[in-house]
């Protein structure tokens, strides 16, 4: 008998010999960080997740899922397994007065791209690129080349390999976007609107 639920035809059938089948391409979607750049003179931001099979697909599904409504001049994404984190901090300690010492690592060095969470609750913000050996490495030379004005309360370290940016083709997708001012809710004056409306019922009162 055949389930409605998919998770459930996935398992191994009881009694069968042998080992389960290995599941099928695209059968399991991974989860993929979502960064969004609305101008050429603002940074990458963190705006949350997608689920797909690939990356090229986690990339098709961000457009639509965070770009649609919102100004954006280049997305990029990346599988949250290659996303390495730094310990998160609390009041005004800066995590990147808490990082240990990265010793001397072996291995290439690599190109690392840095985020950082400037407040709790809020989204990482990317703040550069560093050549390191390690993810570790990479937030200890982020704190030399960086030096930031603020608290740091977490850092994301992700090798610029693992990220899929915007290629410079495909930049054209949202040109059209500052046009569709209709799909702002600014555009719709509401505020105007209701303080108009509220205007003539005033006046029309005995």
């Amino acid at each position: 008998m055949k389930s409605l639920d998919p998770r459930v035809n996935r398992l191994p059938r009881v009694g069968e010999e042998g080992h389960p089948q290995p599941k099928a391409p695209l059968d399991q979607f991974g989860t993929f960080e979502v960064f969004v750049r609305p101008r050429p003179d603002k940074p990458f931001q963190h705006e949350g997740i997608v689920h797909a099979p690939d990356r090229e697909l986690a990339f098709v599904l961000a457009k639509e899922a965070f770009t649609r409504r919102f100004q954006c001049t280049e997305l990029a994404v990346a599988d949250t397994r290659h996303v390495l984190t730094s310990d998160m901090t609390d009041d005004d300690v800066s995590i990147y007065d808490k990082l240990p010492e990265p010793g001397t690592p072996e291995g290439a060095f690599m190109s690392y791209e840095i985020f950082h969470l400037y407040r709790r609750g809020k989204q990482h913000v990317h703040v550069g690129s560093v050549m390191a050996r390690t993810p570790l490495e990479a937030m200890y030379e982020a704190r030399k080349q960086f030096a930031p004005q603020w608290v740091v309360y977490n850092i994301w370290a992700i090798r610029t390999i693992d990220i899929r940016f915007t290629q410079p083709e495909e930049r054209e997708l949202w040109l059209t976007l500052p046009e569709k001012k209709f799909r702002d809710a600014s555009d719709y004056k509401a505020g105007d609107k209701l303080r108009l409306f509220l205007e003539q019922t005033q006046h029309r009162k005995p």
